[in-house]
């Protein structure tokens, strides 16, 4: 396996140029099935951006099948027989009528997902979902979004479950719709931090609930994020037609 043949993309390459890149190494045969993919922080130092779009990058390869991700181990590319054809559309903030029903989709997955967690979690999920916590906490106090621990606290509770197409499905909605969620919460943080707080408030409960092994409250707390997210949505697109 091979990536030094490449040129370092400008600072401010998109995700899906990144999977792109490593899509053309993929099909042209330069990575085979069963090769690992450099780290996160390799692939950050080498495409010069934040850890935050290599996950997006990844979560993009994963989705089209190219890869797959063991955890504590790495990323690996995929026997051609192994790679599945599952896509969803990518979906713009402004198409209200296909965001709806992408977070209808995304409810009825993370409900299911954090009402198992709380059912299932072991005591390193428990520690890995309060590190998470933790990190927004501390980019919230120093005013910033903190979007990545926004996806380690999604993605531990994800992998809480135990199981793993939870995780495959997860790692696609991540792509596709909670990238929409964070881009409304960044663009109204100036005009409103309070609603930055009370996400954070609706993430302690959803830890809270897991932590304490009550699934439905787990589920319930959940839910009330999701439908709260929906509605800051709402919000932001009043906004930007008015």
């Amino acid at each position: 396996m091979t990536m030094q043949n490449n040129k370092k993309l400008p600072e401010r390459v998109l995700p899906n140029e990144i999977a792109a890149n490593i899509g053309g190494l993929i099909q042209r045969g330069e990575l085979n099935p069963g090769d690992r993919l450099p780290s996160e922080r390799e692939l950050c130092e080498r495409f010069d951006v934040s850890r935050s779009v290599v996950r997006e990058a990844l979560s993009q390869l994963k989705s089209d099948g190219l890869i797959e991700a063991i955890r504590g181990s790495g990323a690996y590319v995929l026997e051609k027989d192994q790679r599945q054809s599952f896509r969803m559309q990518d979906v713009a903030i402004g198409e209200r009528d296909s965001l709806a029903l992408v977070m209808e989709l995304v409810e009825t997955v993370e409900v299911a997902a954090t009402r198992l967690a709380a059912l299932r979690r072991t005591d390193h999920d428990l520690k890995m979902i309060r590190r998470a916590l933790i990190g927004m906490e501390y980019e919230i106090a120093n005013d910033r979004l903190g979007d990545e621990q926004d996806f380690q606290f999604h993605q531990a509770i994800v992998e809480a479950t135990h199981n793993p197409h939870f995780v495959a499905l997860s790692s696609h909605l991540e792509l596709n719709a909670r990238r929409v969620i964070r881009q409304a919460r960044t663009s109204t943080k100036a005009q409103n931090m309070s609603l930055v707080e009370a996400v954070q408030e609706e993430h302690q409960a959803i830890f809270n609930a897991i932590r304490d092994g009550d699934a439905d409250r787990a589920a319930l707390s959940a839910k009330t994020h999701l439908l709260n997210a929906s509605l800051r949505l709402e919000k932001y697109l009043g906004q930007e037609n008015s």
